[in-house]
């Protein structure tokens, strides 16, 4: 699976067939998610609307979708709306009042988001959701994810080696918002569940932030001084979580990530982070601005709405090998 996910990650995926781009959840094809446009050249405005270009997963998303949208001969536009539903709403506006001919959208919450990408999809404009879905199928022409459910498996498999499989440990959680926190924390509780001398005693939400994943560290291991371990859902909390137990003297606590950021990837180097786990998040990008092109040029994306990439599991024997949200 590791040499298969290699692959995927290497290949250009905007000079490929856009049908091998990714294994999809379901057999719903994406020219029936809205009607088809009829078939245009190409240019116009790409509207790219991430969630946080201060976190650097989101910033290589949208740098990426920019910068394969302007290849293609697009005029693009790159703004953020903070997991905040009225921003995004205001950008979807703006969008729809510019004009675009596409709109790739980090979705700022699953059941938050439906009203905005079907008030796009009411003006005209389709939509390309990347990284997160939304709660209803046929309105975003593609939806786009890393596989969250087999990612957490072989993050909390590395978890449970890390920690010898004993003993106690907490979780920071994500955005509730979002349906990669919950995907992420079920995936982890399946697999730990399986190691009955290892114990769960407590949980936060940090929202994918660094310094709330520092404050919560800090709140749950003054609760809880006996933990070895913390098992985040991405890697701003972890490194929040790291930094906490650097300040209290606790560099014995095994911490593992999720997302695979260049920092993330530094740490497992030097052995402050047990592991991360890479999300594919520039294929990702790549595949949305790919089939957004396809479908202004022809009408159809040529694959099912739904689709997932596989992750890889970063740890101390890949990590020199990383490169910009990749592993080589």
């Amino acid at each position: 699976m590791l040499k298969k996910t290699l692959a995927i990650l290497g290949a250009s995926l905007l000079a490929v067939s856009l049908a091998a781009c990714a294994p999809s959840t379901t057999t719903e094809t994406s020219t029936s998610s809205a009607p088809a446009p009829a078939a245009v050249a190409e240019g116009g405005l790409i509207a790219i609307i991430t969630v946080d270009q201060g976190n650097p997963f989101w910033q290589a998303e949208a740098e990426t979708a920019k910068k394969a949208a302007e290849a293609l001969g697009y005029t693009t536009t790159v703004a953020d709306h903070k997991n905040d539903p009225t921003a995004q709403d205001q950008l979807i506006d703006t969008a729809i009042a510019s004009n675009a001919v596409a709109i790739i959208l980090d979705p700022a919450g699953a059941d938050e988001s439906i009203g905005a990408v079907q008030k796009a999809k009411d003006a005209g404009i389709p939509v390309f959701t990347v990284n997160a879905e939304i709660n209803v199928s046929g309105i975003a022409i593609s939806q786009i994810v890393s596989n969250n459910a087999q990612g957490a498996a072989i993050g909390a498999e590395e978890f449970a080696k890390a920690m010898g499989q004993t003993g106690e440990y907490v979780e920071l959680f994500g955005n509730p918002t979002d349906n990669n926190a919950s995907v992420r924390s079920e995936g982890y509780k399946s697999v730990l569940s399986q190691y009955p001398d290892m114990t769960n005693v407590g949980m936060e939400v940090a929202n994918w932030d660094r310094a709330t994943g520092k404050e919560k560290m800090e709140s749950l291991l003054q609760a809880h001084p006996g933990i070895t371990g913390v098992i985040a859902g991405n890697d701003e909390m972890a490194l929040g979580a790291i930094a906490a137990l650097v300040g209290a003297g606790r560099t014995d606590i095994v911490v593992g990530g999720f997302d695979g950021n260049g920092e993330a990837a530094a740490a497992v180097t030097d052995k402050t982070m047990a592991y991360t786990v890479l999300q594919p998040i520039t294929t990702l990008a790549e595949m949305a601005v790919a089939q957004a092109h396809a479908y202004i040029t022809t009408g159809s994306t040529g694959v099912p709405e739904k689709q997932t990439v596989d992750c890889v599991l970063i740890n101390p024997d890949n990590a020199a090998a990383y490169t910009f949200w990749a592993v080589g």
